[in-house]
């Protein structure tokens, strides 16, 4: 309700002319689901939800180029391929400087294999070839018809393996300049290569993704056949395990469309059948412009999105050590503790994952969209490199010293003032945590939000100082020396501005038309007749998405009842009643008709109603959840609808005599409803249909002609029934 003094203080500290009216809501974020919406710098997030100071990530070196499709390292040397541009730049990972190494005449290098002697293996595509680049110029060592080299290996007696598409075949190739195929794997891309302990070769293949174990001897076996279409990068641990990463959302169930339900024009009395009004809105769009994701592999193709890390023991068995259809994975490696590193996009993210639990942690987060491998170092740190934008990082063991997690967007859906903002976190000694908020009206932060605020100090209950608007955001600082403080959980409350209700569509079903309540035992009652007091058929608790609207029992005809059924939302999932008025089409005063209504349904007994066309108005408000000065209400009026109690008049004219026959002339009449059935009987047992002169009953006005047989006995009877139900009979004279 609205009886906080917290939120009266904020209205009129802030001199709101507006109605805030809805309940306060409380922004609560705590879970690791929850932290991973917003972004981090320097700041990792384990699976608890704890957030805290993360390991440091230093830039060595930023290139020109928008795409790092991979990279190797060998001694103090380490190679980046690019994309777009075909450039492969060797790094020196003592003092970080760089240099164009060499220049393909094709575009992306998705390949490279670091040697000794400051050299490498480099392979192309499209156009597929291999070269030896080193400090000399660059020399071709391997052309085969293949467009794609996708990897390359070092292998027995200095020979290397080169993996191919479109045709998915793996060579190998000889110190001498010869080759021959090594395996050829029946599918169109092999796209990741390596050897075990063993010096048997594991190659990742694309459509179907799979990992094949290969013997010197050319022999493959199948060791995994994943349901993902391909597996983009391998790693083999000295134990025996694999780590294979399987790229691209496996394919899911297509959900039918919706069908469209269209009513007719709603501006004449009927009763042929049921009528909705339903309310004019604007239209919303709930499309989602999502960030393609630009793919190093031409198999999971630019809008590929998900994937998984598989764990393949040295038995042959396997498990599923990571998952996301959020984020892709590009590369895996273990660090010196057996966890594994998972490089991924679309947002740069780098997870760790222990070894024997499913422990997950989000280890820090770059610039980069795309995280794309990983290369050792030394003193058992690791270098990775990103795409959007091509750079190369070294991720340090040392704990960063400062971060920042800043909020994902919270949308009120509406203009809202704003609570205390309270967090719960422990700060050993020589650490810091502060917090700000800022506010906007559009759903992307820009210029036109308000500035960070100074700092929150009171974690207990900070008075949130930005301006009232539809959006909020928080951002934490973390700072630590040896220590990292940790973040638990964070709360922010606020007020939504009370919205209108709404009522969405008003149904007017057929005259007699009734509905039995659901789920009840013995005779059913009738839903929304004399009964409107005696509990809701559907709950007054909704989402904002839901319309308050009843379910519908068996359908049943009792004469002079009409069912009114009507479906309402409110925005602020406020507690919604019903009143219900009425009038004459040719008056302009509304009646009360039922107040107080829960339900959103109701059969009016019109027997004791005078005739006449009539119209209902359904009138929403809020006020059970609101104060008196900040109820809302919204209405919708119904189509017109006919209160038809009365018989039709039957009148017979005249009758002429012939010789064998008798000609009777009559009308049926009805002031309200249009005739519907009449029928003639001489026994009042066998009855026979009877069309009217026109050949076509459809109005309240019809002439009728009959002839009987002279020597016919019985007395001739017409019964006349109108579209409401009603019934006359009337014997001739």
């Amino acid at each position: 309700m609205r009886t906080s003094l917290i939120f009266l203080s904020v209205l009129i500290g802030f001199g709101v002319a507006i109605l805030y009216g809805a309940s306060p809501i409380f922004w609560r974020v705590s879970t690791q689901t929850d932290f991973l919406e917003g972004e981090i710098d320097e700041v990792s997030i384990d699976d608890e939800g704890q957030l805290t100071l993360g390991p440091q990530s230093e830039l060595v070196y930023e290139t020109a180029e928008p795409f790092i499709w991979s990279i190797d390292g060998s001694g103090s040397s380490l190679w980046i391929g690019s994309g777009a541009s075909g450039k492969v730049f060797r790094i020196d990972a003592t003092t970080g400087s760089a240099e164009i190494a060499f220049e393909a005449r094709e575009q992306n290098i998705h390949a490279i294999a670091a040697r000794e002697n400051r050299e490498s293996l480099v392979g192309t595509s499209p156009n597929g070839a291999v070269y030896r680049v080193g400090l000399e110029e660059a020399e071709l060592v391997f052309d085969p018809d293949d467009r794609y080299i996708w990897a390359i290996e070092p292998y027995l007696d200095d020979t290397f393996l080169v993996a191919t598409g479109n045709s998915g075949k793996i060579y190998q190739v000889f110190p001498n300049g010869n080759s021959e195929i090594f395996y050829d794997a029946d599918t169109t891309h092999v796209v990741a290569l390596t050897t075990d302990s063993q010096n048997r070769v594991l190659a990742g293949t694309g459509t179907p993704g799979q990992v094949i174990r290969i013997e010197s001897n050319g022999d493959g076996f199948v060791v995994l056949d994943s349901t993902f279409p391909e597996i983009r990068a391998l790693h083999a641990s000295s134990d025996g395990t694999v780590y294979a990463v399987a790229v691209g959302r496996p394919p899911t169930q297509a959900t039918a469309p919706p069908v469209n339900v269209s009513s007719g024009p709603a501006n004449s009395p009927t009763v042929s059948t049921s009528i909705t009004v339903t309310a004019a809105t604007a239209a919303v769009s709930t499309e989602d412009d999502s960030q393609n994701i630009v793919s190093p592999r031409r198999t999971a193709g630019p809008n590929s999105q998900g994937g998984a890390v598989y764990r393949i023991r040295a038995d042959g068995t396997w498990e599923i050590a990571w998952s996301s259809t959020e984020d892709t994975p590009y590369d895996v490696t273990p660090d010196s503790e057996d966890r594994l590193l998972i490089g991924t996009g679309p947002t740069g993210k780098i997870y760790r994952v222990e070894n024997n639990s499913p422990r997950v942690v989000l280890l820090t987060r770059v610039l980069g969209q795309q995280v794309v491998g990983f290369v050792p170092t030394a003193n058992g740190e690791w270098y990775y490199a990103t795409s959007n934008p091509g750079k190369l990082y070294r991720l340090s063991s040392n704990q960063a010293r400062a971060g920042t997690y800043i909020s994902s967007v919270r949308d009120t859906k509406t203009v809202s003032t704003w609570g205390a903002l309270r967090w719960h976190a422990t700060t050993p000694e020589n650490t810091a945590l502060r917090f700000f908020t800022r506010s906007g009206n559009t759903s992307i932060p820009n210029n036109t939000w308000s500035p960070w605020s100074d700092a929150y100090t009171n974690p207990n209950q900070s008075k949130i100082v930005s301006p009232t608007a539809r959006y909020l955001q928080w951002k934490a600082e973390l700072q630590g020396d040896r220590n990292s403080p940790t973040l638990l959980s964070v709360t922010s409350a606020y007020l939504p501005q009370n919205l209108r209700p709404r009522i969405i569509s008003l149904t007017v079903h057929d005259p007699g038309i009734a509905f039995q309540q659901p789920f009840s035992s013995g005779d059913p009652p009738l839903a929304g007749h004399d009964n409107q007091n005696r509990g809701s058929l559907t709950s007054n608790k909704r989402s904002n998405t839901d319309s308050q609207q009843p379910s519908l029992g068996r359908r049943v005809y009792r004469k002079g009842l009409q069912t009114f059924v009507w479906a309402a939302d409110d925005r602020n999932n406020d507690s919604l009643r019903f009143n219900l008025l009425y009038r004459r089409e040719a008056d302009s005063a509304w009646l009360p008709l039922r107040t107080d209504m829960t339900e959103s349904i109701f059969t009016w007994d019109t027997t004791s109603t005078p005739n006449g066309i009539y119209l209902l108005r359904v009138v929403a408000s809020d006020a059970q959840s609101n104060s008196p000065t900040d109820v809302l209400t919204g209405s919708l009026e119904s189509i017109p609808f006919i209160v038809d109690n009365s018989q039709p008049r039957i009148e017979f004219e005249n009758r002429q005599s012939s010789l064998n026959s008798n000609a009777i002339s009559f009308t049926v009449q009805d002031s309200h409803s249009p005739i519907l059935r009449v029928e003639s009987s001489m026994d009042t047992e066998h009855w026979q249909l009877l069309y009217p002169v026109d050949g076509i009953a459809d109005s309240g006005y019809e002439e009728f002609r009959i002839r009987l047989d002279a020597n016919n006995p019985g007395r001739l009877v017409i019964r006349a029934t109108d579209a409401m139900d009603n019934v006359t009979t009337a014997g001739a004279p």
